[in-house]
């Protein structure tokens, strides 16, 4: 099963548990977001890769030249470990991390929870590659991905126990759209993904292949 699919199909199942006036609010919120052209203003392919130096869930920092000193980056943001749909992206990225090391690349992912809680990620889902902070979403602004829920979304989260204020250290609203991007070792952007839609990410398979074509 590929990825989306498996996302589908726990969207499917999950659309049966929410109340249908959350369900409206979630709806209509996507809906705005797709309408805000906010994918066709995210970096893209040919641009080059904003720098960043930012803490990992082990205490390290970890930076942009630092990782593309060994070779390309394949760079994913994801909203937080609250957020079932990243979970289970985060869960296919790790199960093709050594397909992706065996290209020489390195694989990061990044959201703009505090530290503490992408630990408790990497710890829960075994994950091999660092997971980073980006507090304030500044890093996603560069790229061109950084948001704010409406309120009454935001509303929503509070209710659903999300606590964004707490895991977002005080930035409860903003979030990235869902991305990843494969960078040379230059620096430049050669593969992008980028979407409005939280519950569709990047194919493994896809991220493969762009790595197997940077050769």
């Amino acid at each position: 099963m590929t990825l989306n699919a498996e996302l589908r199909t726990f969207y499917e199942a999950r659309q049966q548990q929410i109340p249908a006036e959350v369900r409206e609010i979630m709806n209509r919120a996507g809906q705005e977001l797709a309408a805000s052209g906010q994918a066709d203003r995210a970096l893209t392919v040919g641009a080059q890769a904003p720098r960043f130096s930012l803490p990992a869930a082990n205490g390290a920092t970890v930076t942009l030249d630092g990782l593309l000193a060994d070779g390309p980056v394949v760079l994913t943001f994801y909203r937080g470990a609250w957020c079932p749909y990243c979970n289970i992206a985060l869960r296919s990225l790790q199960q093709h991390h050594s397909q992706i090391t065996a290209r020489g690349a390195q694989l990061v992912a990044v959201s703009p929870q505090v530290p503490d809680e992408s630990l408790s990620l990497t710890e829960k889902h075994e994950l091999a590659f660092p997971v980073l902070s980006d507090l304030g979403s500044d890093t996603a602004k560069q790229y061109g991905l950084a948001f704010d829920l409406p309120h009454d979304l935001a509303g929503v989260y509070d209710k659903l126990g999300f606590d964004l204020q707490r895991v977002n250290a005080g930035h409860p609203r903003t979030l990235p759209l869902p991305a990843t991007y494969v960078i040379d070792p230059e620096g430049t952007i050669r593969w992008a993904f980028v979407h409005t839609d939280y519950t569709t990410r990047a194919e493994p398979a896809d991220i493969l292949a762009a790595l197997d074509a940077l050769s």
